[in-house]
């Protein structure tokens, strides 16, 4: 018989996907790693478990503990579904801006969440940086995860999605496209990638906003650059020690207008029911075409889920009130 120990199992080996109606006007094999084939829909799901196994290993986490993350909504998924089969609590802090769907699904699946405020400064107390910081001080027996700066979140990539990517492709890829947030995604897979082949170019895909596009390109960590955006799951306003800049070619920005409407494209033109983050990698892609050939096989990367988002990007009259859509 052929089956799964437990839901964790059921995590990676996710799809390669043609983009078709969408990638028209690119010369090059469009082909999206399309992540919400896992568990918790989305590749958060590598690398929460992968942080809570090294953690364990090390006596970081501990039986019967409490695990406390920041988190815009799909690395607590992740680390929801691993604490429920390894016997954890879970808290996760999550910022006023992400979606309702995001909220009720975390709490569906047993965990605790914190909202905090979006517009404050990642020092400010009240900021989810530093409120799951405090909880983890305050709380007997837990463990902070710290996605953005633990290293088991790129080497999950490393490990898993990189070689996924290079064995679907038979060594085929040329380019490697995804949104950037905490940074584990695009340094993981990027440095597998670029030992199989340096050649491989790697294209962030950034948001207006968010301070990565600038500082690649400078070097300066500009905070002129930081103000609120919509877009959900990429962009900072910090530098996560996750986001290794050697590994990447170059950033893209896209609009949190072209996000949300190629967020709906996806779906309808497509028939991929993605979260925000896609409609800003494919925008992102569309802005890059000039850099691919018509022998390039370029694979993008697809977060999350479009479920997380329905009262958002896919709901007409909040796309109406944000003035995206007539």
């Amino acid at each position: 018989m052929e089956y799964a120990k437990n839901i964790l199992e059921t995590i990676g080996n996710t799809p390669l996907v043609k983009i078709n109606k969408l990638a028209e006007e690119i010369p090059a094999l469009v082909l999206a790693k399309y992540e919400t084939f896992n568990p918790g829909n989305s590749t958060k799901d590598r690398m929460a478990v992968k942080m809570i196994e090294d953690a364990e290993a090390d006596g970081r986490l501990k039986p019967g503990g409490t695990i406390i993350e920041g988190t815009s909504g799909n690395t607590g998924m992740g680390l929801a579904l691993a604490a429920i089969v390894k016997g954890y609590k879970m808290v996760c802090v999550i910022s006023d801006k992400q979606s309702k769907e995001k909220m009720d699904i975390l709490r569906a699946v047993g965990s605790e969440v914190v909202v905090c405020p979006t517009d404050v400064a990642p020092e400010d107390p009240r900021s989810y940086y530093c409120t799951s910081k405090r909880l983890a001080e305050e709380t007997p027996n837990s463990w902070y995860v710290n996605q953005y700066d633990n290293p088991s979140n790129a080497k999950a990539h490393y490990e898993s999605t990189g070689p996924e990517i290079w064995r679907q492709t038979d060594g085929k890829v040329t380019h490697f496209v995804v949104g950037v947030g905490t940074g584990g995604t695009i340094s993981g897979i990027g440095k597998y990638l670029k030992e199989q082949n340096p050649n491989i170019k790697v294209w962030g895909i950034d948001t207006y906003g968010s301070v990565f596009k600038k500082y690649h390109e400078t070097g300066i960590f500009d905070e002129k650059e930081i103000y609120p955006y919509v877009t959900e799951g990429i962009g900072e306003d910090i530098l996560p020690k996750n986001v290794d800049f050697s590994i990447i070619d170059g950033f893209t920005k896209v609009t949190d207008k072209d996000a949300a409407v190629y967020t709906q494209k996806l779906a309808k033109e497509e028939g991929m029911f993605l979260g925000n983050s896609a409609g800003a990698a494919m925008k992102g892609l569309l802005q890059l075409k000039e850099h691919f050939t018509k022998d390039d096989v370029v694979v993008i990367l697809f977060h999350d889920h479009g479920s997380r988002y329905v009262g958002k990007m896919f709901n007409d009259d909040w796309m109406r009130k944000m003035g995206y859509i007539d």
